[in-house]
């Protein structure tokens, strides 16, 4: 294991423990206090739990070198496990939902939680921030994805924890009918949460790819020695990867080791500046220069 995929997982193992801590005790403790919203924020941390049990099997079998079934790795796993993730988060969303709707409906008497509650969402709130700083940190080091994404959890249900101490001092304060309205918020952000999961692993999973980061790509290949132009380029993500398949035109007098040679340079180019996997560079003639200037420059 390298250096940068154990700090990764560290990176997740942290969430994991804060998550399932969280989970635990704001599920006892709402229904110790007599709180739906601390309830519901404790059911959005056990959702977050799944998503980050999924980075980290992704994370894990991504690692797993090429094999005769999979030329191009398995990196694509922490993608599908990322996918499955969202169908628990959705399940979970509906479900609070459903359960803050049938109890409205069935008319129940709203009573105040308990001002402990709210205690415990806000010190839960102030250690979720911690950890997004961290994971954030973290992602940027390391360039990962997946890290990136957990740490915008991570802040979400420090907010969501917030929120849901505000709903409850609410409900204390004489609105008794905030802290059921917290709880139905918290399971709408977990289902935004699962859309934006869901979204991000069906669009690389259907070979989908930010054209703006296209845009960047192509800058720097157009701005290296011996490129005219960049006639295509096409790319796909493998989890927290890129590989990237582009041709370029060329100077049609130049021979193979020189052509080759400009392609070598652009593949170095491309993975130093932006981090990318692989490469496949296609070398084609381009238009012929101007008789009066026999030099291209670039």
């Amino acid at each position: 294991m390298n250096r940068g995929a154990s700090s990764g997982e560290a990176g997740v193992w942290i969430g994991i423990a804060a998550y399932l801590t969280f989970a635990a005790a704001k599920i006892a403790g709402g229904w110790i206090y007599g709180s739906s919203a601390l309830v519901a924020d404790g059911l959005n941390n056990a959702s977050d739990l799944c998503a980050s049990a999924a980075v980290l099997v992704g994370l894990r079998l991504g690692r797993k070198p090429p094999d005769r079934n999979h030329p191009y790795g398995h990196r694509r796993a922490e993608t599908v496990a990322s996918l499955i993730a969202s169908f628990l988060m959705a399940t979970v969303g509906l479900q609070l939902i459903g359960s803050v709707v049938r109890r409205l409906l069935a008319g129940d008497h709203l009573q105040a939680p308990d001002r402990a509650a709210a205690v415990w969402a806000l010190a839960a709130a102030v250690v979720m921030f911690s950890v997004f700083l961290y994971n954030r940190r973290l992602a940027r080091r390391l360039h990962s994805h997946a890290l990136a994404a957990v740490a915008a959890d991570n802040r979400s249900d420090a907010l969501v924890s917030l929120g849901t101490a505000i709903g409850i001092l609410g409900a204390r304060a004489g609105w008794p009918w905030l802290d059921p309205a917290a709880a139905a918020v918290v399971g709408i952000i977990i289902l935004r949460m699962a859309w934006k999961v869901f979204s991000a692993s069906a669009m690389v999973l259907t070979d989908g790819f930010d054209e703006q980061q296209l845009t960047v790509f192509k800058e720097t290949a157009e701005k290296t020695e011996g490129v005219l132009s960049v006639r295509q380029m096409r790319a796909r993500a493998y989890g927290s990867h890129v590989c990237l398949e582009i041709t370029v035109l060329v100077d049609p007098r130049l021979n193979v080791e020189q052509s080759h040679g400009i392609a070598e340079r652009l593949e170095e180019r491309l993975k130093r500046k932006h981090r990318v996997l692989d490469v496949h560079v296609h070398v084609e003639p381009g238009p012929a220069p101007e008789p009066q200037d026999g030099r291209t420059s670039r």
